[in-house]
């Protein structure tokens, strides 16, 4: 018996040595950000260098959502979660065609998942996608850093010095400055079809102008009788509103809504002609379309856990978020009133028009990773849509 346990303990401790030094490179490789600071870790994913905003998200679970979440494009994204890969990597958590961040920043990454849907760990999924990491840094203390000093540019590298990466990170576009829909954005239109597909049977045409849509969005609606079409974020409002769709739905996505006049503009020419949501960056453009401004948020939201109060009728939900601007209060007009507000900041988490079939929010309905509380704000538009189709708005 003594034996077999000690065989039992020494596995023990070899498992949680691979779980948390990874196991799968020994590469050094460094985090460096803008204000100078230096993190030495090892490899994980690919070699080589890479660059992007670097910010932090507090979800325990879904990783693999992250990592394909077109909202983190251009990003150097951080799980504040100590461990992660432990369920490892498989077909259906995933929210786009790629992995969309820059970089991918842990504490320790795990080289034996167990999952019975698991096809390989997260360093092979990083690595198979060239997608540059770094693991065994204090995640914890640069997280403290993001919160004090807000977000900044950083890079990770394991082909540079610190000191040229430095040099070279100061040199480098800002974030602000990019339009990053461009480069998550559908080439071209299509159709959502899944298993769940409905025959020429929905109930519903939804049109959603894709500044970086994740899948579950479609995946929601088209469960709840939808046909989806997909276009362009440069797509015209007379293109969208040629197939005479009965609802728009304005997708989240990255990067700065005051760079992307276009997509105000013809959100403008959509106002009531058609029902609209917008989540997240949509909800950001269609309060700039009435005249709001936005606002760059010190460290941003991202994370599963943040709490929003409906100002109509108290309930508190906890949501999923991943953004890092805001709307202002300033400019709104008066018939456009405020239907959530962020528990722990005040800031603006929701908007519905008076008389018009308009609703957005802030945070995530679709969840992908965080709590499914949300997903009733897809049947509220679809409400809408029926009472727009029987002449009640």
């Amino acid at each position: 018996m003594v034996p077999l346990l000690t065989g039992i303990r020494k596995s023990y401790q070899r498992l949680m040595r691979t779980n948390l030094n990874g196991g799968a490179m020994k590469q050094d490789t460094y985090l460096v950000l803008e204000d100078g600071s230096i993190y030495k870790g090892q490899s994980i994913g690919a070699l080589g260098s890479t660059q992007g905003e670097v910010v932090f998200n507090t979800s325990m679970t879904g990783y693999q959502e992250m990592l394909t979440d077109p909202s983190y494009s251009g990003q150097i994204v951080i799980p504040t979660y100590p461990l992660i890969g432990n369920y490892g990597i498989n077909d259906v958590d995933i929210e786009s065609k790629k992995i969309q961040v820059s970089g991918f920043v842990v504490r320790g990454h795990c080289d034996a998942p167990s999952n019975l849907l698991s096809k390989m760990t997260i360093h092979q999924y990083l690595a198979s996608k060239k997608i540059v990491g770094i693991s065994g840094v204090d995640t914890r203390a640069i997280t403290k850093k993001l919160r004090t000093s807000g977000v900044m540019m950083g890079m990770i590298t394991t082909a540079q010095s610190t000191v040229a990466a430095i040099k070279k990170l100061r040199k480098a576009p800002r974030y602000d400055d990019t339009n990053f829909i461009s480069q998550v954005t559908t080439p071209k239109a299509f159709t959502w079809q899944s298993h769940n597909h409905t025959n020429g049977k929905a109930k519903y045409k939804i049109a959603i102008c894709d500044f970086g849509v994740k899948y579950n969005i479609m995946r929601i609606l088209e469960a709840k009788g939808c046909e989806v079409i997909t276009y362009p974020s440069q797509t015209p409002a007379r293109d969208i509103l040629s197939i005479n769709p009965d609802g728009v739905l304005l997708s989240p996505g990255p990067g700065d809504p005051a760079l992307l006049e276009y997509n105000v503009k013809v959100v403008k020419e959509l106002i009531g002609k058609v029902p609209i949501m917008g989540i997240c960056l949509g909800h950001q453009i269609l309060g700039r379309a009435f005249g709001g401004q936005t606002y760059k948020l010190k460290f941003g939201h991202r994370g599963a856990n943040h709490p929003v109060k409906d100002t109509y009728t108290g309930l508190i939900s906890i949501t999923s978020q991943n953004h890092g601007f805001a709307l202002s209060g300033d400019g709104l007009p008066a018939e456009l009133e405020v239907s959530h507000l962020h528990i722990n900041d005040g800031t603006i988490e929701g908007l519905r028009h008076k008389s018009l079939p308009i609703m957005s929010i802030q945070y995530h309905s679709e969840a992908s990773p965080g709590p499914k509380d949300n997903e009733y704000l897809f049947d509220n538009f679809l409400k809408i849509l029926t009472q727009h189709k029987d002449g009640d708005f």
